[in-house]
């Protein structure tokens, strides 16, 4: 039993080293390569600055609605591209504001957030049939689409009962056209983004566009669908550069605070609980690395309160191995075994960790639902940050604590009885 819980120990020592180190350097093995999680990680608006794009709207007088409608859109389709961070507002009676983190160059701006006119679907010559008011939803998909074909990526489009008639006729008299003629152009600002072809007659709320699709280009022709259509023209009247609010050593500063604060924490855990903070050490390395990654692989802008966030996160992490621990002692001093004080702490403590935890989730929910800009920026480090926390403390703790009852480490000092 001892050497399987060593092999278990050293295996998971292992997970947690590579982890760190993938998130540190990245990887490449071959044609095959991670890049360092950092890469990954766009830096906000507030530290390294970006572009702005001032638009007017090609309209005699427009509703605040309208207004509300243009924003929504436009965030929409810069959230779509990765830049949660981006700042999009009204200004006046007919402009608009827009300001992109992370690009220097005011022109790679402007195509960054692509077009800014309707969206339609045309035939090939040159009939309207559907505009993006149409449109319900649409969404990157990956599978097979019948038995026999291999999985592939396709864009799944689902309409409002307003084009479901539409489509069906078009479909229905496209379908028997000849090659070059049996094709529906989904554009945006006259321009075309996409021209599948017609197979069939579709007659339901569901239809499917497929072809040589690859993951990101599937989900940038699903994104420009959700985004719709705006009720109005736009017309770009100025691009310029945006200059960090705070800059790159704030951001250095900030980076240098959490992990000071890492390591502070470490070091407390290990004085005050001896063995089980040497475990809540290890969980907690296991959460950066782990929340490092994901933040990379998210592509999430990382703003000044984004890392407030994740601190915010890092400090759950430890108090849910705080609550953990105290439970464990308190049943080691009722004269329990180790083995039967871990189990009961755990039991004990884990309504707690989860009741506390579940509620600042439904917090950075509901800030990511309703917030903008660096608002939504640190919800999403923090629902993240909190989600990984709650994972290291119920699996990974319990996890490299049961490998310790299984070695029979049964000095109680090592516990942390005592030291207080």
């Amino acid at each position: 039993m001892k050497g399987k819980s060593i092999i278990k120990l050293v295996g998971m020592l292992l997970i947690i080293g590579i982890m760190i180190f993938v998130a540190a350097f990245g990887v490449t093995l071959g044609s095959w390569k991670i890049n360092p999680a950092m890469n990954g990680i766009k830096k906000g608006l507030d530290i390294a600055g970006g572009s702005s794009i001032q638009y007017d709207a090609d309209a005699d007088s427009i509703t605040d609605e309208q207004k509300d409608t243009v924003v929504s859109i436009l965030r929409t389709r810069l959230t779509e591209q990765g830049y949660t961070e981006a700042n999009v507002q009204s200004q006046g009676d007919k402009r608009f504001y827009v300001e992109i983190p992370s690009v220097s160059d005011p022109r790679e701006a402007v195509e960054l957030l692509g077009k800014t006119a309707q969206l339609s679907f045309t035939d090939p010559d040159g009939t309207v049939i559907m505009t993006g008011d149409d449109v319900d939803t649409a969404s990157a998909k990956y599978d097979r689409l019948s038995e026999t074909s291999a999985p592939e990526n396709y864009v799944e489009l689902k309409l409002k009962d307003s084009g479901v008639e539409k489509f069906s006729e078009a479909t229905g008299r496209l379908a028997g056209q000849a090659e070059g003629q049996n094709y529906i152009a989904i554009m945006l600002d006259d321009q075309v983004v996409s021209s599948p072809r017609v197979q069939t007659q579709i007659t339901d709320t569901t239809c499917i566009i497929s072809g040589n699709f690859t993951v990101e280009s599937a989900r940038e022709l699903a994104g420009l669908i959700r985004a719709g259509q705006l009720p109005f023209k736009l017309t770009e009247v100025g691009v310029s550069s945006v200059g960090a609010t705070l800059g790159e050593t704030a951001f250095n500063n900030s980076i240098l605070a959490a992990f000071i604060s890492l390591i502070l924490i470490m070091l407390y855990m290990l004085v005050f609980y001896r063995l089980p903070g040497l475990v809540s050490a290890i969980a907690l390395a296991f959460y950066t690395a782990l929340t490092v990654l994901l933040l990379g692989w998210f592509k999430v802008n990382l703003t000044l309160p984004g890392i407030a966030g994740i601190i915010l996160s890092m400090g759950m992490a430890v108090d849910a191995n705080v609550v953990i621990f105290e439970r464990i002692i308190d049943e080691l001093k009722l004269g329990k075994t180790l083995r039967a004080s871990v189990e009961s702490g755990f039991h004990r403590a884990i309504a707690a960790v989860v009741d506390s935890n579940v509620t600042t989730v439904i917090a950075a929910a509901v800030l990511l639902w309703l917030g903008s800009g660096t608002v939504k920026g640190f919800a999403v480090t923090l629902l993240i940050g909190v989600l990984v926390s709650m994972f290291t403390a119920i699996v990974i703790t319990k996890f490299l604590l049961v490998q310790l009852v299984q070695l029979n480490v049964k000095n109680r000092k090592l516990y942390g009885i005592g030291v207080k």
